[in-house]
C-alpha cells in the first residue's frame, strides 16, 4: 500500500496503526517513542486521496465519517503528525501543490466589498448559540493572553483586552475605531474602562445584532456605535484604531488598501493597534480545508508581507510583540468546551458539523504548537513622536487596571 509507505517516511516518533479499507493492518512508527493512535479507513479512494492532497482530504474524511479514530482522538492523530512533520511539507508532490496554491492565492483571497461580506457570513453568521458553547461570556473569538500559569479562559481574555488597551494609550473622550468589532466585547471594554467613544464596524449581521443589544443592556449606546458596514466605507478621523482578529480576512491583494485606509482615518497624532495571526515561514497559502470549510478568502500572513506595506503607506511601526503559544492555549480551552457541549452542538446542526468543528479547533491548535503560527500585535502611528520613548506607559496602565480589580491576580509581563 503506497499510503502506508508514504506515512512510514513521515512518522518516526510515536505509532500510527492504520487499518486500510481492505482491512489490512499497517503499524507505522515506534510505539516506545511517543503516543499511539489507531485509524481506520472506510473508503478505498482514501488510499490515494491521502497521498495526493492530505491537507484537504484528511479533514474531509473525518467530517464525512469515512475515516474514524479507534484509539485516541482526532486531536491525538493531528498531534502525532505535527510532532513528526512540524512545518515540513509531505513530500515533493505536496511541495508542488503548495506552490500551485500560492500562485493563484490572489484569486482565492480576493475580498472586494460585497464578496467580503459573503465570506464573513459563511463563518460568523452561524447560530449565536454555537459560539456560546465554547467562547467566554464576552464572546472573545481571538487569542487570549495567558500571563500566568493556570489562568481561566475568562481571565486570559480579560488580560488580552487590557494588554491591547494599554498599547493604545487611551484618554477619556477620544474617538476610537474598532475594525472588525465582532460581538462588541473589545469596544465595550474600551468605552467602559477608558471613557472613550467607539465606533465598531463588522460585516456579520449576527454579530452586529448581538453587539447592539449588549451596548443597550450596558447603558453604553451613547458611547459605542456599532455599524454593519465595510471598514473601507468609513470616513472621518479617529484618535485610535484597533483591529483584533480581522486582518486574517483581508487577503494579500487588499493589504495596500487596508493600510492606506488606516493612514486616511488615523489622526496625525493617533495610534493604531493590529492584532493578527501570522506565521514564521516565508509567504505561503491557506490550508485548503480551512479555506473551503471554515474561512473562505482568509489568510494568515508572514511579517515580511505586512511590514513592507506599512512602510509604503508612511506609517511608523512603533512596537511589535509576538505571542507564541498563547493561541494554542486559547484553542485548547475552546476545544475542550466544545467537546463538553457536543450533544448541544449536534442539536443545533448535526454530527458531521460537530466533527468538522472539532477538526477545525484541533487542527488550528496544532498549527500553533507545531507549525510555526503565532499572533503579532503591531502598533502603528503616523508621527515618530506620537508615543513616549519607552514602553513604561503600557505596563503602568495594565498595573493600574489590575489594581482596581482586587479579585484578579497581578499580571506579569510575558511574551
Amino acid at each position: 500500500m503506497f499510503l502506508a509507505r508514504f506515512l512510514r517516511s513521515l512518522i518516526r516518533r510515536g505509532e500510527l496503526t492504520l487499518i486500510d479499507a481492505d482491512g489490512v493492518v499497517h503499524r507505522i512508527g515506534d510505539p516506545a517513542s511517543g503516543p499511539a493512535v489507531h485509524m481506520r479507513l472506510h473508503d478505498r479512494r482514501l488510499h490515494s486521496k491521502f497521498w495526493i492532497n492530505p491537507r484537504l482530504y484528511v479533514g474531509e474524511a473525518y467530517m464525512n465519517g469515512t475515516m474514524t479514530i479507534e484509539q485516541g482522538t482526532i486531536y491525538d492523530f493531528l498531534d502525532l503528525v505535527g510532532r513528526n512533520t512540524g512545518e515540513m511539507t509531505f513530500g515533493k508532490w505536496d511541495s508542488l501543490l503548495l506552490r500551485l496554491r500560492q500562485a493563484w492565492r490572489g484569486l482565492a483571497q480576493a475580498n472586494p466589498i460585497g464578496r467580503a461580506q459573503k465570506h464573513v457570513a459563511h463563518h460568523y453568521d452561524l447560530s449565536d448559540d454555537l459560539y456560546a458553547l465554547f467562547l467566554d461570556p464576552d464572546r472573545q473569538y481571538s487569542c487570549a493572553y495567558f500571563v500566568e500559569p493556570g489562568m481561566t479562559l475568562e481571565d486570559a481574555q480579560e488580560a488580552k483586552k487590557r494588554h491591547i488597551a494599554a498599547k493604545l494609550r487611551l484618554s477619556p473622550g477620544q474617538r476610537v475605531l474598532d475594525v472588525g468589532s465582532g460581538w462588541g466585547g473589545m469596544a465595550l471594554y474600551l468605552a467602559r474602562t477608558a471613557g472613550v467613544h467607539v465606533t465598531g464596524v463588522t460585516l456579520s449581521k449576527e454579530q452586529h445584532r448581538v453587539s447592539q443589544m449588549r451596548a443597550k443592556a450596558e447603558g453604553l449606546s451613547d458611547r459605542v456605535d456599532f455599524q454593519l458596514r465595510d471598514y473601507r466605507e468609513v470616513s472621518g478621523k479617529f484618535d485610535r484604531i484597533v483591529s483584533v482578529g480581522m486582518f486574517e480576512h483581508v487577503g494579500t491583494p487588499h493589504y495596500w488598501e487596508y493600510f492606506r485606509k488606516f493612514h486616511e482615518l488615523l489622526a496625525d497624532d493617533g495610534v493604531a493597534l493590529l492584532h493578527t495571526i501570522g506565521h514564521r515561514d516565508p509567504p505561503s497559502s491557506t490550508n485548503p480545508w480551512i479555506r473551503k470549510y471554515i474561512f473562505p478568502g482568509g489568510y494568515c500572513p508572514a511579517l515580511s508581507e505586512v511590514l513592507p506595506i506599512t512602510e509604503g503607506t508612511g506609517l511608523w511601526v512603533t512596537d511589535i510583540e509576538i505571542l507564541r503559544l498563547h493561541y494554542a492555549e486559547t484553542l485548547r480551552h475552546w476545544r475542550e468546551r466544545f467537546l463538553a457541549n457536543w450533544d448541544r452542538a449536534a442539536d443545533l446542526y448535526d454530527e458531521r458539523f460537530c466533527r468538522m468543528w472539532e477538526y477545525y479547533l484541533a487542527g488550528s491548535e496544532m498549527a500553533f504548537r507545531h507549525q510555526g503560527q503565532f499572533v503579532a500585535q503591531i502598533q502603528l502611528t503616523k508621527q515618530v513622536d506620537a508615543l513616549p520613548l519607552t514602553r513604561d506607559y503600557m505596563m503602568e496602565w495594565e498595573a493600574a487596571q489590575t489594581a482596581v480589580q482586587p479579585r484578579r491576580r497581578r499580571l506579569k509581563s510575558v511574551s
